[in-house]
């Protein structure tokens, strides 16, 4: 239908995550109607963050540095971690200003079914985070789906024997949503989730 090189990119813009073959085809041509400069521009600011960004060797967070802005910041406890799967999930905890804490990025969830095991990974780096013995709690903030269940109850199960308090994060119904609507999981987690009122 189209030009070979079209098609070709096309084909690598619906290789990203939750681009379909017409959002591929959407953004291909809006790249090629574009100024002449813009691709150009997309091509060089893509090649430098691959080049330039790293993850940083404490946490696992996308940084420019060997250590990220977090955990280079002496103003965060360092007695609390909280794990997350990826570090779009770390800035959605960062973006509530609630957590004070660092941070440990897993790099995805348990998931057997995709050949992800604990060696896939960075398990072991959070075990040894917490061999120092100064980490006091950690917080496993994997998403509430059957991977992520999965993922919390075997760091669970690892970290309890260290002595090092284990807590999950606590899932429900958001602010503004009617019952009607929400999921059985959804609910269940929130009337089993539930706190006394003052």
């Amino acid at each position: 239908m189209y030009e070979e090189v079209v098609e070709q990119l096309i084909h690598q813009l619906e290789r990203l995550p939750g681009i379909g073959p017409k959002s591929a085809m959407r953004l291909a041509l809006f790249i090629l109607e574009s100024e002449d400069n813009y691709a150009s521009e997309l091509a060089k600011i893509i090649e430098l963050a691959k080049k330039t960004i790293r993850f940083c060797e404490v946490c696992g967070n996308i940084s420019g540095h060997a250590l990220c802005s977090i955990c280079s910041n002496s103003n965060r406890l360092s007695s609390i971690i909280c794990v997350v799967e990826e570090p779009k999930d770390l800035i959605a905890v960062e973006k509530t200003c609630e957590f004070l804490g660092t941070y440990h990025v897993l790099g995805g969830n348990l998931n057997p079914i995709e050949g992800v095991g604990p060696n896939e990974l960075r398990i072991r780096s959070l075990l040894e985070r917490l061999s120092n013995k100064k980490v006091e709690e950690v917080i496993l903030a994997t998403n509430p789906n059957i991977e992520g269940e999965a993922t919390a109850s075997y760091l669970a199960r690892l970290i309890k024997p260290i002595g090092v308090k284990v807590s999950r994060i606590a899932t429900g119904l958001p602010l503004g949503a009617d019952l009607e609507f929400a999921d059985e999981m959804t609910l269940g987690q929130a009337l089993t989730l539930r706190r006394e009122m003052n």
